[in-house]
């Protein structure tokens, strides 16, 4: 998936082993990826911060429910948007809104169908823009993948040890 994005391949991390995602401290998160997971790398921060929302799926999800369940990740729905293309301008610089490139995904999630009103209107309360775009994004992708037209990245995607599939869908 990262090939597709460009510079915004950033955006995507690894998720480390299903051992490490287990672990509630963030350097014995660490320690078991390196021991566990295949590259053997340590946890970004922004990944752990991720680990509880990840157990929570972990712990419900069956191959059964992969009828109704998928990944999907924002920058490949972007790329997908956009004529399968990188978005040219960063959603963030430093960790700060970066206001061209928010507007560069409205602007094209508004060629896409969505109410530039809507796009525009003050999120909610801890909520950033980026999010609100990003769950636009995410929303055609799930209309893509009731009708069909969604892919797997990758295509010929693995199984993990509980036997369910690991890919993004766009």
């Amino acid at each position: 998936m990262r090939q597709h994005l460009g510079q915004r391949q950033s955006s995507v991390f690894a998720v480390p082993s299903r051992a490490a995602v287990y672990m509630a401290d963030y350097l014995e998160a660490c320690t078991v990826a390196q021991e566990t997971s295949d590259p053997p790398k340590k946890v970004s921060k922004q990944c752990f911060y991720l680990f509880p929302k990840i157990r929570e799926i972990d712990a419900v999800m069956t191959v059964d429910l992969e009828e109704r369940i998928f990944e999907v990740h924002p920058e490949l729905a972007f790329w997908r948007l956009n004529g399968e293309a990188p978005m040219s301008l960063p959603k963030k610089i430093k960790s700060r809104p970066n206001g061209p490139g928010l507007d560069q995904r409205r602007d094209l999630l508004v060629s896409h169908g969505f109410d530039k009103t809507f796009l525009d209107q003050a999120p909610p309360r801890g909520v950033g823009r980026d999010d609100l775009l990003d769950a636009a994004a995410n929303c055609l992708i799930a209309s893509r993948i009731a009708g069909g037209t969604a892919e797997p990245f990758p295509a010929d995607y693995c199984r993990d040890g509980k036997g369910l599939r690991m890919a993004i869908w766009a």
